[in-house]
């Protein structure tokens, strides 16, 4: 079996909740299911920010790719 790692950083907004960025994680599947790779194992780790500007929190999300051929 083959597999792909990837990491996509999820920001979330300053007001309010939600992500911002959803659509970057969902291109990182589509992308890689176009391939032929399927979402094996996903983990999320979070993380603070430090000051106003910028602020929001980010989420760092670990995919695992199988290859299905």
């Amino acid at each position: 079996m083959r597999y792909v790692v990837l990491q996509v950083i999820l920001k979330e907004k300053l007001w309010g909740t939600g992500s911002g960025n959803l659509t970057s994680l969902e291109k990182a599947i589509n992308d890689q299911a176009a391939k032929g790779y399927r979402l094996h194992t996903i983990t999320t780790a979070s993380s603070g920010s430090k000051g106003m500007i910028g602020g929001g929190d980010r989420i760092q999300a670990t995919l695992v790719f199988e290859s299905l051929g």
